[in-house]
């Protein structure tokens, strides 16, 4: 099947519907989509290195079933997350905690790793995402600002949701619950975007109507609680795979001495 296909994705899942019951033969949970894979157990501090040899078991099972199966296990695009809060007295954020040994490779911890299209830190916040979601977005304002006299505010506006709503927009229900800091960083991307469109000035008044009366756009912290409200909404009416019905009914919590192991990007 030619890469790039709408059928490729599907018919992967189909080839490797089996890996997922050779994952839980060593007790370590996975997700997948498309040929993106991510393994991840939680553990105590003290058992972090139990938990790497489990890992390196499963991440050997997992290669050998590749091989059987003329598929390719890529050590270079696999990564390894430590997960832990940042206040921890003992914490392995990082680069600083265990690595991993299989296929004849070491995969040494990371400090955040790339889980299609969001950044995840090893202290579980969403700096590193949010940054780079502004570093983007603001390059693309600057592109746009440079040709705005070119363009009417009908196609401004039609190339800011193209080019730097889409990126904002893109998963922010992970942002529920973020402190403050967090979302003015994304709010004052917002009110670029909106300066550029209606061709005003960053200290011109009556800005916050234009954002909400004239482009009709919410604030960072509604949009996000916006979205977490469809979602929800989809999910308690079967609008949604199963799996997602499922976890809207689901709560789960990990004790705060507890740490996480995530190595993704299986290929």
């Amino acid at each position: 099947m030619p890469q790039g296909s709408v059928l490729g994705p599907r018919l992967f899942i189909f080839y490797t519907a089996d890996l997922a019951d050779e994952v839980e033969q060593h007790q370590v949970n996975m997700h997948a989509y498309a040929d993106d894979t991510q393994l991840y157990l939680h553990c105590r501090r003290d058992d972090s290195t139990a938990a790497v040899t489990r890992l390196e078991t499963c991440l050997n099972h997992i290669s050998h079933w590749m091989a059987a199966n003329r598929l390719k296990l890529n050590a270079e695009k696999t990564r390894l997350l430590w997960a832990e809060s940042r206040y921890s007295s003992e914490a392995q954020l990082g680069s600083s905690g265990l690595s991993i040994q299989f296929g004849g490779e070491s995969t040494s911890a990371s400090d955040h790793v790339r889980v299609l299209g969001v950044t995840i830190s090893s202290d579980l916040s969403l700096e590193k995402h949010v940054a780079n979601v502004c570093s983007s977005s603001f390059y693309w304002l600057r592109q746009l600002r440079r040709v705005r006299r070119s363009l009417d505010t009908d196609f401004t506006k039609t190339l800011v949701h193209a080019f730097v709503m889409s990126r904002v927009d893109y998963c922010n229900a992970i942002l529920a619950g973020s402190p403050r800091y967090i979302t003015d960083k994304l709010q004052r991307l917002l009110n670029a975007a909106a300066r550029l469109i209606t061709a005003t000035r960053k200290f011109d008044h009556g800005q916050s109507l234009l954002l909400h009366d004239e482009l009709h756009w919410l604030d960072i912290p509604e949009h996000v609680h916006y979205k977490l409200g469809v979602t929800v909404h989809r999910c308690l009416h079967d609008k949604v795979p199963s799996t997602w019905s499922t976890a809207a009914h689901q709560s789960q919590t990990l004790p705060a001495d507890d740490i996480c192991a995530l190595p993704v990007d299986i290929t």
